[in-house]
């Protein structure tokens, strides 16, 4: 277990980050899914079997010296869902359909986790009236990602083990507590963009980390502010959203977790080992969802 310790605190952890400048202001709209009013209904889906992308929305390989792993996500929340017409739409000017709350209880603006909405695999994350969502043709849907939860592999003395990471990638996040797994962990306070909690064998850490990859396929005509954390995915088909639909429409936001987790393979074994504190151990290059592909039903 001592042994346990000294690597854990030798690691270092790289997660995604999120920028305060991505998103706009908007009043979140009712929560409320009532008989006879259709819903536009959003769920959570992560695969390790999509595409692996790139910061450009290109296909990526994990590159030679390196190693990855497809971590198993938990949970999820988002601060932000965007419905854009177009390539040519900037951010904030397409459909905002969802705003998370934010609070300035510490003083500088913070998205308020106490009251975010964390979901997990399959499950619904929001919905609102489709009354509410203004009529038009979208081709793109934007997320912007603020908490992460998943564990991942990791190998000590020939042995393996497995951790729980709790990411918190909003451009500022006001956290009174969390859990990562089991173990719960106070804050009180804000923390910026990076923050991260790790829990193996009972054991917890924290720290903060910096940004990662974030595909954003319509880099070229629709930038996302450097450090954003404001995933963007295609619709394979349009939706059409007209107003006067008479049951609801599902989008499903597909995110990819292929070798999401990669890290800097000294001995090339494929197993992530971190630093023993003796030797030198394997150091993570980059953490975060590797694309998102919505689809819609």
């Amino acid at each position: 277990m001592k042994k346990l310790l000294l690597i854990l605190s030798m690691t270092t952890i790289l997660f995604a980050a999120c920028d305060k400048d991505g998103a706009p202001k908007y009043q979140e709209p009712s929560n409320n899914n009532q008989a006879n009013n259709p819903q536009l209904i959003f769920k959570l889906h992560f695969d390790s079997t999509l595409t692996r992308l790139d910061n450009f929305g290109n296909p990526s390989t994990v590159p030679t010296g390196n190693s990855a792993q497809s971590p198993r996500f938990n949970k999820m929340s988002a601060h932000y869902i965007e419905f854009a017409q177009g390539s040519t739409t900037q951010l904030g000017q397409g459909e905002i359909v969802y705003k998370g709350i934010e609070t300035t209880a510490d003083g500088s603006n913070a998205v308020d986790f106490d009251q975010a909405i964390i979901k997990g695999q399959g499950e619904v994350f929001y919905s609102i009236p489709l009354s509410q969502v203004s009529a038009g043709t979208y081709k793109w849907l934007r997320v912007s990602l603020t908490y992460q939860n998943y564990d991942v592999k990791f190998l000590s003395g020939g042995i393996d083990y497995i951790g729980t990471l709790a990411s918190f990638v909003g451009f500022n996040n006001y956290i009174t507590n969390y859990t990562i797994s089991t173990q719960n962990i106070a804050v009180n306070g804000n923390k910026l963009q990076g923050y991260w909690g790790f829990e193996t064998a009972g054991l917890t850490f924290e720290g903060q980390s910096p940004r990662t990859t974030v595909p954003n396929p319509i880099a070229n005509s629709s930038p996302i502010t450097t450090g954003s954390c404001v995933v963007t995915g295609n619709f394979p088909t349009p939706i059409t959203i007209t107003r006067n639909e008479t049951s609801d429409i599902t989008v499903n936001i597909n995110l990819s977790t292929n070798n999401s987790f990669e890290w800097k393979d000294l001995n090339s074994d494929g197993f992530y080992e971190p630093s023993d504190g003796v030797n030198p151990g394997d150091t993570v290059v980059d953490m975060g969802l590797r694309g998102l592909f919505p689809t819609w039903q």
